[in-house]
């Protein structure tokens, strides 16, 4: 049955004459019914735009691992809350009544100096595994063949989320990352960057120190929770000029011939480890950056590198990273975004923020067609403080000031209901599939039985959507609107400013 003859919901035929009318029905608004009642018509939606999707099923591409996010910031403060709130928002994440995330991405902390000011913001002073002894002073007293300078008891909040994501995921995949060496490895003696932002914070000569410092702390947490990291990232967003010592976050700039010797460095440490974990880099913040450092890597680095992660905070060139995944051909993820709409104010239900969420996803998914897509931070703070208007950073909000022993509300968004359009349907072992329309990302099962299209709608009219496959389809449809929250509609028109996923089976 040729789709322009009939559609197919949950094996039941709906006559052309049903369509017709449920169009008829959004053409003229409710307020036809509801003039032949009496009532006040509220004023007419605008007309229907139907849109015909064409996946290519015969030609998937990228096979998908998964979606996930970055412990880091939100895991070391939510850690540490009451049990009932954080095994909810492990729930919310990982569970399978959640979001069904699969991936976790694990930050070891670098550490300022016990004797620091505390200038970080909440949650962000991650610590790390090393401890100074009395009475030395200087930065050239660590030694780590000597175990009276690990402290393994450090960061037992985050690890809390690597052991509650063990238990909820089946095959959970796990990677490590820096943000920033430990303080005494630094030129600055901070870990938020060097003085100034473009220069490189790593100490000449301590590449191998660092790399055996996170190689190590990747090992023993391995060793202690049971877990494999089948990654490590010893560089973050290295091309850039965002890291400096009064910044209030860790972070470090690498020039790229600084980031290949960190590398190279990191390699031979796994090596001499015997472990099995994998290099990702360069975790660069933007796809022209990602190109740029790439292009100055030595064939030896290059070779060293088992993953290439890249963020999507900025958009140019992407597919030129796409074709440097296929041409090397390495295992590429998006691995760190949240962006918000700018200028939108922090709304926990509103809609603004999550459609423009959904569609900087169906955009990467499109153009880099990643291995994996990637969260920053699940959990932000609530930022309507003091009569700042806030922003919608998160798709979770909560107090992260509030006393770690204290309730704490917890805020689920609009954006997290966005997120669930796409990680609930689109699953581990799909393979992403070309559609030929922009606002829709597609994704078939492992069999070719099932077939799921995420389409967002931005604007004002409803939208007809029509899919162009050959033979017989069951069809389902889920909505993510300003009243739908990822719940099942009958039939198939998208309707305004929603995130609608179809759910084709045969």
């Amino acid at each position: 049955m040729r789709w322009g003859d009939a559609r197919v919901k949950n094996g039941t035929i709906l006559r052309k004459s049903c369509l017709a009318a449920a169009v008829l029905a959004l053409i003229l608004g409710p307020g036809a019914a509801q003039a032949a009642q009496g009532q006040a018509a509220p004023p007419p939606a605008d007309r229907p735009v139907p849109v015909t999707l064409r996946p290519a099923i015969d030609r998937p591409s990228t096979v998908f691992e998964g979606w996930g996010t970055a412990l880091a910031w939100f895991a070391h403060v939510t850690g540490g809350w009451p049990e009932a709130e954080r095994t909810r928002l492990a729930d919310l994440f990982y569970g399978p009544q959640g979001l069904g995330w699969t991936i976790a991405r694990y930050n070891i902390g670098g550490g300022n100096a016990a004797d620091t000011p505390p200038y970080m913001k909440v949650g962000r002073a991650v610590p790390g595994f090393w401890r100074q002894p009395a009475g030395v002073t200087g930065k050239d007293w660590w030694r780590a063949d000597d175990p009276a300078m690990w402290d393994w008891g450090q960061d037992a909040n985050q690890r809390w989320w690597l052991d509650a994501i063990t238990a909820r995921v089946k095959q959970p995949i796990f990677e490590a990352f820096s943000n920033s060496p430990p303080w005494f490895m630094t030129v600055s003696g901070r870990v938020s960057g060097a003085e100034k932002g473009t220069d490189d914070n790593l100490r000449p000569g301590q590449e191998a120190a660092f790399a055996t410092y996170l190689v190590r702390v990747t090992d023993e947490l391995q060793r202690r929770h049971h877990l494999t990291f089948r990654t490590l990232s010893p560089v973050n967003e290295p091309n850039t000029n965002y890291w400096f010592a009064a910044n209030t976050q860790e972070g470090a700039h690498w020039s790229p011939a600084r980031q290949a010797q960190m590398i190279d460095a990191t390699a031979a440490a796994l090596k001499a480890k015997r472990l099995s974990t994998v290099i990702a880099a360069p975790d660069e913040t933007a796809s022209h950056l990602f190109v740029q450092d790439w292009a100055a890597y030595p064939p030896a680095t290059r070779a060293a590198i088992g993953q290439l992660n890249v963020h999507s905070y900025g958009t140019v060139h992407q597919t030129a990273v796409r074709d440097i995944a296929r041409a090397s051909g390495i295992k590429m993820w998006m691995s760190e975004n949240d962006t918000p709409l700018s200028g939108d104010p922090e709304d926990l239900t509103g809609m603004a923020t999550p459609l423009a969420f959904a569609e900087h996803v169906v955009g990467d998914l499109k153009r880099l067609e990643p291995a994996a897509w990637v969260f920053w931070q699940a959990v932000e703070d609530l930022s309507t403080r003091k009569g700042e208007k806030g922003s919608n950073w998160g798709i979770v909000k909560a107090d992260l000031m509030g006393a770690a022993d204290q309730p704490h509300a917890i805020h689920v968004t609009g954006k997290y209901w966005a997120m669930a359009q796409f990680s609930r349907y689109i699953r581990p072992g799909d393979r992403l599939v070309p559609v030929d329309d922009m606002d829709t990302v597609g994704a078939l099962s492992p069999d070719g039985r099932r077939l799921v299209l995420v389409h967002v709608n931005p604007g004002l009219s409803p939208r007809p959507l029509s899919v162009a496959v050959p033979g017989r389809w069951q069809r389902r449809m889920i909505v993510t609107d300003a009243v739908h929250k990822s719940v099942d509609i009958a039939g198939d028109i998208a309707p305004p400013q929603s995130v609608v996923t179809l759910i084709l089976t045969r």
